[in-house]
């Protein structure tokens, strides 16, 4: 079974703790087995390649690092303001996430 995470790919986040607290940006990916998620601009890394046929130069390429989702808040589309998300039923019976500052779904 699918886990289900209060953020998803593509939703603007805020980091709220951690070295890059405060940082925000947009998660390009979840890693659902480890529940952490990777966001745009924020924790990278630096990657040392060795030189190959694809890359005969080599070097050294700046990548985002997964952070823990807990670290993780989402940002409400509507007021530009981090916010807690809950989950409720819609008129169809799908699950949707809304925000609990506004009580507005998202998406």
């Amino acid at each position: 079974m699918m886990k289900k995470f209060h953020i998803k790919k593509g939703d603007k986040v805020k980091v709220i703790s951690g070295a890059h607290k405060d940082s925000e940006g947009v998660v390009l990916r979840v890693v659902t087995e480890k529940d952490r998620a990777v966001v745009e601009g924020v924790n990278l890394i630096h990657r040392h390649n060795k030189p190959s046929a694809q890359n005969p130069q080599g070097g050294i390429v700046k990548r985002e690092a997964p952070l823990h989702i807990s670290n993780l808040m989402l940002i409400d589309p509507a007021t530009g303001e981090a916010t807690r998300t809950g989950r409720t039923k819609d008129e169809n019976g799908k699950s949707v996430r809304y925000s609990k500052k506004t009580k507005e779904v998202i998406k």
